[in-house]
């Protein structure tokens, strides 16, 4: 059984959403959390879509190298909301949560989780996307939203499972909990693909 065989491990999440704590919580796994300050999340300009949230997760990975020891199993994640070929990344400040909404507002748009699970025998990354549609906001829903939810932590500038989402989202196309902030089902299939080999 999957859950017996990832129980010998000494799993760790690398977050601090409470998002993707309570998601992978019901999965099943018992888990530590770690987190550190400082992890600089650059990179390339040459990276495009799925490639930027991967290799952000990767980059996480290598920031906790030195806590992985026999038995440990890293989990690392980064996720982006992905529209018109860039990354709308979480707000500055209020000016700017209201743009990012104005931009998301009668449109789609990707979001995209990289994911990295890593043992000191091996690395291995995946991704996963979801496509989500918003109705036209107007801008008294998108001031309200920001005043009451202060959605700053946020990739996009909004929570699926907030306001915002009851009332503006019409369709995804897609995994729901990826856009909550972590992909279970994909992480799950994931995990016994490494379990097995």
């Amino acid at each position: 059984m999957f859950l017996d065989k990832i129980k010998q491990f000494n799993i760790i999440l690398a977050s601090k959403s409470l998002r993707r704590q309570k998601l992978l919580k019901e999965l099943g796994l018992e888990f530590e959390i770690y987190t550190k300050d400082g992890i600089e999340e650059n990179y390339p300009k040459n990276l495009s879509k799925e490639e930027i949230p991967v290799y952000l997760s990767e980059l996480k990975a290598k920031a906790y190298e030195n806590i992985i020891k026999k038995d440990t199993l890293l989990i690392t994640a980064d996720t982006i909301v992905w529209q018109k070929g860039q990354v709308l990344g979480k707000p500055k400040n209020e000016a700017d949560a209201i743009k990012i909404l104005q931009n998301l507002s009668a449109g789609k748009h990707t979001v995209i989780t990289g994911m990295t699970l890593k043992t000191q025998q091996k690395q291995h990354s995946f991704y996963c996307s979801t496509e989500v549609f918003f109705k036209e906001l107007t801008q008294d829903e998108i001031i309200y939203y920001i005043k009451n939810y202060k959605p700053y932590d946020k990739a996009g500038a909004y929570g699926i499972q907030e306001w915002i989402g009851f009332i503006g989202i019409t369709k995804i196309v897609g995994s729901y909990f990826n856009v909550v902030g972590l992909p279970v089902q994909k992480l799950y299939s994931e995990l016994i693909k490494i379990m097995k080999n």
